[in-house]
């Protein structure tokens, strides 16, 4: 590729990410995952000699090609990452269509969340209570299951984010997004516990934003966290690999489970597509299937 033209195709990714920051508004993180895919395929290009973005599907094909030993699900996120990059190159006039929609997506193996029985909550949340940390573990985790909420928006919770006057929590969640989940009674019980009886005596007289406090004053981390669940989930004799993901995908398949309706918890959970809250749908007709089972009917006829 001659210099010039490479010269404009780094000009053109770094307007790209500039718009993914400032107009987007994605998170770091998710910034830096398009930015390595996008470096992944300028080196495509630069080894290939591309001097044109105008290439079209079958470049592309023959660049997915060359992640064929990888995943499905990083092959799709190359795809999406390209296809996002070609959309912005149509807006800006760089290009007249977008190469990506002639693509097809690799078929993608569907795992199923992992999520706890409400006997396994109610035995992790069965926390016994005698010092400040208890009284804030017992909070974390009767709110992270009361709302669902990702363990980053959980160390991240401020005072004023809690409104108990109209139970609710205001949750700064992906892409900048805030939701507003409500929090029931027995979550409120234990956060306005630890909040003004046992939040002060961890903070001595230190002062902090941040509701859940560590050992040091100031913002417990998310590996504080884990460590403290992977201790609690021993004490239980819970066998399950347990994650705070896994207590959001437990609030997500009760919720459905006794009834609720799926746009609620696709809102709930913050997602902007429904099709990642359907995902729980499959965990509650599996549960379907298998109380079926005892249908009287349900038995093959004996010859």
């Amino acid at each position: 590729m001659n210099e010039s033209r490479k010269e404009n195709l780094e000009h053109e990714m770094n307007q790209y990410l500039n718009y993914l920051q400032f107009e987007r508004k994605l998170s770091k993180n998710t910034i830096s995952s398009y930015f390595y895919d996008l470096l992944v395929f300028k080196n495509y290009l630069d080894q290939n000699n591309k001097t044109s973005l105008t290439c079209f599907t079958t470049l592309l094909e023959d660049f997915l090609k060359t992640m064929e030993e990888k995943s499905p699900t990083t092959r799709s996120h190359y795809l999406t990452v390209l296809k996002s990059y070609y959309q912005f190159l149509i807006e800006e006039g760089l290009v007249k269509e977008n190469p990506c929609d002639f693509l097809l997506r690799p078929k993608m193996i569907q795992r199923l969340p992992k999520y706890l029985t409400i006997e396994e909550v109610d035995s992790l949340l069965n926390i016994e209570l005698r010092s400040a940390y208890d009284y804030r573990n017992k909070a974390m985790l009767e709110l992270l299951y009361a709302t669902g909420m990702r363990i980053s928006e959980l160390v991240h919770l401020k005072i004023q984010d809690l409104d108990f006057q109209e139970d609710f929590v205001h949750i700064f969640g992906k892409g900048n997004k805030t939701r507003i989940v409500p929090i029931n009674d027995t979550s409120k019980k234990y956060l306005l516990l630890y909040y003004h009886d046992h939040r002060p005596s961890l903070l001595k007289n230190s002062s902090s934003d941040y509701f859940f406090i560590n050992n040091r004053k100031g913002k417990l981390s998310r590996q504080g966290f884990f460590k403290m669940l992977k201790a609690l989930c021993y004490e239980k004799n819970i066998k399950k690999d347990v994650s705070p993901h896994v207590l959001r995908h437990s609030f997500a398949t009760h919720l459905l489970n006794n009834g609720a309706n799926l746009r609620v918890v696709q809102e709930l959970l913050g997602h902007s597509d429904i099709s990642t809250t359907q995902i729980y749908t499959h965990i509650s007709n599996e549960k379907i299937k298998k109380d079926y089972h005892y249908h009287p009917r349900n038995k093959k006829e004996e010859n």
